[in-house]
């Protein structure tokens, strides 16, 4: 099975469904970056601040990338949830033998809409800098627009993609 990694923007589902799918497999890791980014206590930058922060994101993107190693050796498929950027996807393209790079794209109302009810970690204007940054995501072998659809049917289309390719 090759390790899946689900990226988009903050609210396009990639917790809910990295979860969801990992659950329906026999044994499955879930991975997500944001906790592996949290692990850093003292010194700990956003993403997007500055020289440290693009060094922590793709900190966390190298450590994402050995669990989820581990986890393969170990027999254990895996999913990652991460907000890839030009930087980052590399790092899992280099570090993974046999991976799916799924982008969950969702309309920025809808992110927002579905947001509001979420615990508070980011201010609105981050939450719209990766919305606008992920726009523009390259390098994905699948594009799945989320704005419409449930978290069954994106999870069935992503477990056939996943399950077949």
């Amino acid at each position: 099975m090759r390790v899946l990694v689900l990226s988009g923007p903050p609210a396009a589902g990639k917790s809910t469904l990295g979860r969801r799918l990992a659950g329906t497999r026999t044994r499955c890791a879930f991975i997500d970056v944001d906790d592996v980014r949290q692990l850093v206590v003292a010194g700990a930058a956003a993403p997007w601040e500055g020289t440290e922060g693009r060094r922590q994101r793709r900190l966390s993107a190298i450590n994402a990338s050995s669990l989820a190693k581990n986890f393969v050796t170990a027999g254990i498929d895996v999913v990652i949830a991460d907000v890839l950027n030009g930087e980052t996807l590399p790092v899992y393209r280099a570090s993974l033998d046999s991976l799916l790079v799924v982008h969950l794209h969702v309309a920025y109302g809808k992110a927002r809409d579905r947001a509001v009810g979420r615990p508070v970690y980011i201010t609105w204007n981050e939450f719209a800098m990766l919305h606008q940054e992920q726009e523009s995501m390259a390098g994905v072998d699948l594009w799945l627009d989320t704005t419409e659809l449930t978290v069954e049917a994106t999870a069935e289309r992503l477990l056939a993609v996943w399950t077949t390719e």
